[in-house]
């Protein structure tokens, strides 16, 4: 629950005083199907003997607690969530068995059972502090130990945890018991169990020390067919000698299972070799490049967390950014180099770059090293700035130290913090000695700074004695980071590229003809070397994506992009100049119609499965949110027909053709094109190449079912035919987006009322509860949001209230009461918590953007 907190200052005097040695955790998943016995056993040592502290378990019904051969009364020492031990000696030993319940939310110890042959699966999921629903626990990063788990469990599943698994020991019929071997001093939160009928098949890498490395991809047995364990294992060999080759540092554990685990809420978690995935990277259907690269790179995030996070682990959240930063820059960095996705910075700029900008631009925006006073604080800055933004700064950095110098850094970093904690200045101090510079400069201007600067060009251009356009003058504009008050605004040191780009008379293919390399400091930098130079078609001034800023055009470079963006050759440069326009469109810079008409000059040609991705879904979102409402409708039908165009010019069973199929069935608003997306349905016309597979059937009922094309009897219809966890998911988010009140009314008291759904079902029909044409449906739920979030806050885990929040709150209410019942609602609950405050003022920011863009769009 979100009051379950644990403060910095709280978790700073437990470490002063203690350091575990080990735990011993028994737990036994044959009691029930709704508790399962945890008995633990932990060693540790205080060094100031008649200390007092608490160790932490949460939900659990203590039968036996005992310290140091003495036994404690449950009702005296555990409130539910901490249990007191009080009088500690230099050694003690401690002592508690119960019984914990499963969980259904994504965290603890997730049970889930197969809809398909009723078996049961179960996960934990121990990120950020809760290893203490499945075992009593000091639960905080830096007191790491050696754990030892057992696991009694039915004889028929299979077993995964930290160390390799074991032979299962006989206990009775039809049940075994796993005893795994100790594991090496591991933070709580990167240990994990795994158990089930998991499936799979495995393979060996030899690493650096001649070692032979088992390695597992497993997933439900009834997903098994589906499972590309061949390119899971070839990504993970791939990754493994990419990072001992680069970080110089072996492998450190002893086996690397990867297991692709149901109603997963995140990507991913990098438990120390015994990595959960999210199931639905296990494409039962046809998918897109754009979703393999993304799996890819997840798979690598996870695999260089191994060392950055679980061999050295931060010593307390505020390093939160540094642990995920540095995977997601690493990730990139590897399957650029070692795999077939070799434009992945592309790939970073469409995607990661433009979350980070976006989150710069929310009034939560907070320096990449935030200030994390305790637990709540944590679980919200999971974000764009602690991912992407970090992982953009140190790409920056690895070009301003060198590559070499900052490897050799972590390096050193990695051999002198292993299976230990370490900080960011531990960090800084390595990477200072590697490189020579200061590092405590760089750090306060990109690390301890928010927002992000713009930059712009500021230049004469006069004819030459042939006619030819030449700038005479030339000066960048860096424009300070429009932020909260309470934010010092800043102006940073940018090393970047400015790319030329001139049109080819000939073939129209615009090209790069020179590149300007630039120092940026301060709000003007002058640049005499690009005197003289020819005005270019396109001047791009952050070229090869080298600064984390936001770039904007000139009149003739905006001119040249709006008629023929597409024909620029090179991937990186077009993706750089897409993300501009469309940020330029948010910051009411550029109209939303004029960012329309550029998707339709350009989205025939766009070939990068994952731009293509985005564009699409910036189309939809700039023509329901951000273009003048009196020409919404008008604007969504013309960008139907413009994807209905290109799905008819795309190739025969093209990535795009699938792309813009599920795109054109979302926006088929009108009758004669939700017959066009029925007839693909049902087989009447067939788009050659295209297969309709059961998740696209599925894709393409959610449409016709929202627009009241299909009865709701459509969707049980569907089912039958595939009656699979992955089916109810869609049935249930098909079933929320039905155009009736009742359906409305029903899926509401489900989601505030009912604590019993599982993740992935409450996830799913938040998805299918506000379609953007049922806004007038939906809208007199605004009171009741405001009404109940409080109580929803309250009451739920911390994954299920944030994903409520932010997933209810009336972002269609694109209106002054809308941002008015928001600053209310937080006038009245002034001792809120700041993480739930924060949701609503990012949630609040979206339709404050929105009328600004609207309004700018209306004026055009």
């Amino acid at each position: 629950m979100p009051g379950m907190n644990l403060t910095r200052d709280e978790a700073a005097e437990r470490a002063a005083h203690l350091s575990v040695d080990s735990y011993q955790v028994q737990v036994d998943f044959t009691a029930g199907d709704q508790r399962f016995g945890s008995h633990t056993t932990v060693t540790f040592r205080c060094n100031q003997p008649g200390w007092s502290s608490f160790i932490d378990w949460v939900g659990a019904q203590p039968e036996l607690i005992s310290l140091n051969g003495q036994l404690l009364d449950p009702a005296q020492v555990y409130d539910g969530t901490r249990i007191q031990v009080a009088h500690l000696a230099a050694v003690n030993t401690l002592t508690v068995t119960g019984t914990c319940p499963y969980m259904n939310t994504g965290e603890g110890v997730h049970r889930f059972v197969d809809p398909a042959d009723g078996e049961v699966y179960l996960y934990t999921q121990f990120e950020v502090a809760d290893a203490r629903r499945m075992f009593a626990v000091f639960d905080q990063p830096d007191l790491k130990a050696s754990y030892t788990f057992s696991v009694t469990a039915p004889a028929h599943w299979q077993v995964f945890s930290v160390s390799p698994t074991s032979v299962p020991t006989p206990v009775r019929e039809g049940v075994a018991r796993w005893d795994f071997s100790p594991t090496p001093a591991l933070a709580s939160y990167v240990t994990a169990v795994v158990a089930g009928p998991y499936e799979g098949a495995t393979a060996t890498y030899t690493d650096s020390n001649g070692r032979q490395v088992p390695l597992g991809v497993y997933c439900r047995s009834s997903l098994r067919q589906f499972l590309n364990t061949q390119e899971m294992l070839l990504v993970t060999q791939q990754g493994f000698e990419f990072f001992e080759n680069l970080f110089h540092v072996p492998y450190p554990f002893e086996k690397y299972d990867q297991i692709f685990v149901p109603e997963f809420n995140a990507g991913a978690m990098e438990n120390a070799g015994c990595v959960t995935i999210l199931e639905d990277y296990v494409e039962r259907s046809k998918v897109t490049e754009a979703f393999i690269e993304r799996r890819a790179e997840t798979v690598l995030h996870e695999l260089a967390h191994m060392w950055f996070g679980d061999l050295v682990t931060m010593r307390w959240w505020d390093d939160l950014w540094l642990n995920e930063s540095f995977a997601t820059f690493a990730s990139v960095l590897c399957q650029v180099e070692a795999t077939r996705w070799t434009n992945g910075w592309t790939t970073f700029a469409n995607v990661e770059k433009t979350w980070a900008c976006r989150q710069d631009q929310l009034p939560s925006t907070h320096p990449i090293v935030a200030d994390i006073n305790d637990l709540e604080d944590v679980e919200v800055n999971f974000d764009g700035i602690t991912y992407a933004k970090g992982a953009a700064v140190l790409k920056q950095l690895v070009s301003w130290v060198g590559r070499e110098q900052f490897f050799h850094g972590i390096h050193h970093y990695f051999t002198s913090y292993a299976w230990g904690n370490a900080t960011l200045a531990d960090l800084l101090a390595h990477l200072e000695k590697a490189c020579g510079k200061d590092m405590q400069a760089w750090a306060r201007q990109w690390l301890q700074t928010s927002g992000i600067t713009t930059l712009r060009a500021d230049c004469d251009v006069e004819p030459d004695a042939q006619g030819v356009l030449r700038y005479t003058r030339f000066t960048l504009i860096q424009q300070a980071a429009q932020v909260p008050a309470d934010h010092t605004q800043v102006w940073r040191d940018h090393q970047l590229r400015l790319g030329l780009y001139h049109r080819d008379v000939t073939t129209g293919v615009i090209t790069c003809q020179d590149s300007i390399e630039a120092c940026v400091s301060g709000q003007h930098t002058e640049l005499p070397q690009m005197v003289g130079q020819v005005q270019p078609d396109l001047l791009l001034l952050n070229d090869q994506d080298l600064a984390y800023a936001k770039i904007r055009f000139d009149q003739r470079s905006m001119n040249t992009l709006i008629e023929s963006i597409n024909h620029i050759d090179d991937d990186l440069a077009r993706v750089l100049c897409w993300s501009a326009a469309w940020d330029m469109t948010r910051d009411a810079e550029l109209r939303a119609s004029d960012y329309l008409t550029l998707i339709t000059h350009g989205i025939v040609r766009e070939h990068d499965s994952a731009m293509l991705r985005s564009l699409l879904r910036q189309g939809e979102l700039c023509a329901a949110l951000y273009i003048d409402p009196a020409r919404q409708e008008q604007a969504t039908a013309a960008l139907a027909d413009t994807f209905w165009s290109a799905l008819q010019q795309a190739q025969a069973g093209s990535d795009a053709q699938l792309q813009l199929m599920r795109a054109f069935a979302g926006l088929a608003r009108s009758r004669d094109h939700q017959q066009v997306v029925h007839n693909v349905l049902i087989g009447r016309l067939r788009l050659p190449g295209l297969v309709v597979d059961t998740d696209l059937r599925w894709g393409l009922l959610h449409s016709l079912v929202s627009y009241g094309y299909l009865p709701a009897t459509a969707i049980d219809e569907e089912l039958a035919r595939d009656d699979t966890a992955t089916g109810q998911r869609h049935a249930a988010t098909a079933r929320a987006a039905l155009p009736t009140p009742q359906a409305k009314r029903e899926t509401w008291d489900e989601l505030i009322s009912n604590d019993d759904l599982p993740n992935s079902i409450r996830n799913a029909m938040i998805a299918g509860f506000a379609p953007v044409h049922q806004r007038e449906l939906i809208s007199g739920y605004r009171q009741e949001y405001f009404s109940t979030i409080d109580q929803v806050w309250k009451t739920r885990t911390n994954d299920t209230a944030q994903n409520l929040i932010t997933g209810l709150y009336p972002s269609l209410s694109i209106d002054t009461q809308t941002l008015d019942m928001t600053d209310e609602w937080m006038a009245q609950h002034p001792e809120s918590p700041a993480s739930l405050r924060r949701l609503l003022r990012e949630a609040q920011d979206g339709v404050r953007r929105a009328l600004r863009v609207q309004e700018f769009d209306r004026q055009g």
